[in-house]
């Protein structure tokens, strides 16, 4: 008798994987903890998180968008603007330094600076580049706008059940000015790169382990019964400053975010990790939900992820029914050949700030 004789099937990779299709591959995830639909749920985070407000919401759920856009703006024009996109209009949040750092401003009592970029007339937020693509007419107003999502961070966090965050990346620019973190690299989205001020930093399990629980205590601090879901983003890095193989990099990046998620949920009843960047990327999936740049997730893979995330909180069993996975590809071609997500073009995720640095690849 040993402890692998009473082990469930989920524990073996060949009965759990490698003897799964992507029709019955389930039981990745047992929540440690239960969610209220009719609780405020809030959501933030890299790019692939803006996908989260929506389908709770189609599942019935109480997501909180707690900025909602002024009358007669265009659905263009609010998903320009970000409304819709995240509970806060922050703009993508893609590290746990990014978060640490805007619940700090929101929550802390810490003023963020008050530094603004001007480019041709217009004044744009540093820590936010691209949430006003025509940006603002004077620093008063960039710095009023700035307020009103700092309000409404109190303001959310303070009511809600829980917080949903999804890591994207370790790697960040910071200022050695301020001491700050922007979302994206200065010159590239908006503003003027200086090599003497602007510093690039690859986060370690250690850093991103301790930004993520500073986050979680002020969260907590506010709001004792808030509980905080962790997920790790599918979409890998557009590019590295690393030096290293673009490939390499993202293992790396993947790998930590995991890894400190993984850790503070270990530590604490109120944080859970759920597996979306397992679903999309793990060998069952073969791809098949990544788009032909093999970097955008594709509609149905946002699906899929979806399905596992409500199938686990509504207590179903291991395993999706056939009606579930019916709208799964079943090689790459039928990925490939899928509709581009909203906010893509030439396969590129427009939603993502990131992506603008595609633009200075070699080649």
């Amino acid at each position: 008798m040993n402890p692998y004789r009473s082990l469930p099937a989920r524990s073996f990779w060949r009965s759990a994987v490698a003897g799964a299709d992507l029709s019955t591959l389930g039981d990745l995830w047992t929540p440690a903890f239960p969610l209220d639909p009719d609780a405020s749920v809030l959501t933030a985070g890299s790019c692939f998180a803006r996908h989260l407000g929506p389908a709770l919401l189609d599942h019935g759920w109480n997501w909180h968008e707690v900025e909602l856009p002024p009358p007669g703006l265009t659905g263009a024009e609010r998903a320009a603007r970000h409304y819709g996109t995240f509970s806060f209009r922050t703009g993508n949040i893609y590290t746990a330094a990014g978060l640490r750092q805007w619940l700090t401003w929101a929550l802390d009592g810490v003023d963020a600076p008050d530094e603004v970029w001007h480019t041709d007339g217009r004044w744009f937020d540093p820590y936010r580049p691209a949430v006003e693509p025509d940006g603002h007419d004077s620093v008063e107003a960039t710095m009023a706008a700035r307020a009103v999502t700092l309000a409404a961070i109190r303001d959310g966090i303070a009511g809600a059940g829980c917080l949903i965050f999804t890591l994207g990346l370790t790697e960040a620019w910071w200022d050695r000015a301020t001491g700050t973190v922007f979302p994206v690299c200065p010159g590239t989205v908006r503003g003027t790169f200086d090599p003497d001020r602007h510093v690039f930093r690859n986060a370690t399990v250690a850093e991103v382990h301790a930004d993520l629980s500073a986050a979680v205590a002020l969260l907590r601090a506010v709001n004792p019964g808030l509980t905080v879901l962790l997920t790790v983003s599918p979409v890998p890095l557009t590019a590295t400053a690393t030096g290293e193989h673009a490939l390499a990099a993202t293992t790396y990046s993947k790998s930590v975010l995991r890894a400190a998620a993984g850790q503070l949920a270990q530590e604490h009843a109120h944080v859970d990790y759920f597996p979306s960047y397992e679903l999309i990327t793990g060998v069952p999936s073969r791809g098949v939900f990544f788009a032909p740049n093999l970097r955008t997730v594709t509609p149905e893979g946002v699906a899929y992820v979806m399905r596992h995330f409500f199938a686990a909180l509504d207590g179903r069993p291991a395993g999706l029914p056939a009606s579930a996975a019916a709208g799964a590809p079943t090689d790459r071609s039928a990925a490939g050949s899928a509709t581009a997500p909203a906010g893509t073009r030439d396969g590129g995720d427009l939603l993502c700030d990131d992506a603008v640095l595609d633009y200075y690849r070699a080649g």
